[in-house]
């Protein structure tokens, strides 16, 4: 996928509010596979005419063939050659626009589009691509089961696996798809990077998240300064987790207790200076069923 060369400030011919709209409109095409109007409406406060208007205006002006309308899904589907315009085709553009869940229907147009003194620390890409992606959220939509090559540290050459998905996450360092698993029937975790392209859909799913137990049942992980620190620091720690006297309490899936520990370098490991650990697991009883790697 080719990528679109990054404008300055002053290089864009549009005004704020409609080069987001216009982000939003590939962000979503590009990676669900599916734009319709109500995304734009949802996003930023404006009606289906408008909405409309400014998919049209996108293909018309800026990216001719770029979505096609496909009556089955009732919207918009990614051209065979897509070709990003205002954003990158990066995987870290789809992230940040999921976690940002709010509403968007605020003035742009007043904001200049200028540099702004944020920067973020790059992180490894983990190979997520859109033909994945875009197979697994529309399984996951439709309720489909999905044939994969699959590839796992045991077996390193891909093979075939038929799996029912029903969520796509984001742990924090990489992309998995959580799914009832007909070979091993167990729901389990198939990291995104290690599907192969050409997933095939099949019937549709019996197993969907209502009969997950794991995804259904919600551990309150619990964390405090690690106390070999002294009151001083630990009192810094807890003012920087912002803890409720001296506790922070985390509502978690249990399927992804594992992953959060690890997030927060929490997972079992040797032990650590207290300067580098900063914070510990208060139920690691309630948590052990959940955790990696631990026994």
């Amino acid at each position: 996928m080719s990528r679109s060369p990054r404008k300055s400030a002053g290089d864009w011919p549009l005004r704020w509010d409609l080069l987001l709209r216009y982000r939003l409109i590939e962000i979503i095409a590009l990676w669900e596979g599916r734009l319709t109007t109500n995304h734009l409406m949802r996003a930023f406060g404006i009606g289906r005419q408008q909405a409309s208007k400014d998919i049209n205006l996108y293909l018309k002006q800026y990216a001719p063939g770029n979505l096609v309308y496909d009556r089955s899904l009732k919207g918009y589907r990614p051209g065979p050659g897509f070709t990003p315009r205002f954003t990158l085709g990066a995987a870290d553009e789809y992230l940040q626009m999921v976690r940002t869940r709010e509403d968007l229907a605020c003035s742009f147009e007043q904001l200049a589009v200028r540099e702004l003194n944020i920067d973020v620390l790059p992180v490894p890409n983990r190979g997520l691509r859109p033909e994945v992606l875009r197979a697994l959220i529309q399984a996951c939509r439709e309720r489909l089961r999905l044939e994969i090559d699959y590839a796992s540290l045991a077996h390193p050459e891909p093979e075939p696996r038929v799996i029912q998905p029903h969520t796509v996450v984001f742990s924090g360092y990489r992309w998995h798809v959580r799914g009832w698993c007909e070979k091993n029937h167990d729901y389990r975790d198939f990291v995104l990077s290690r599907i192969g392209d050409g997933a095939r859909q099949l019937t549709p799913a019996d197993r969907d998240a209502r009969q997950d137990r794991a995804w259904q049942k919600v551990i309150t992980v619990r964390l405090a300064a690690d106390p070999r620190l002294d009151q001083a620091q630990q009192a810094l720690i807890a003012a920087d987790y912002g803890m409720d006297n001296g506790e922070l309490a985390l509502p978690t899936r249990a399927a992804l207790v594992g992953y959060l520990l690890q997030w927060l370098r929490l997972e079992p490991t040797c032990p650590r200076p207290p300067e580098a650990q900063q914070i510990v697991l208060l139920n690691r009883d309630e948590c052990r069923p959940w955790l990696i790697g631990d026994n």
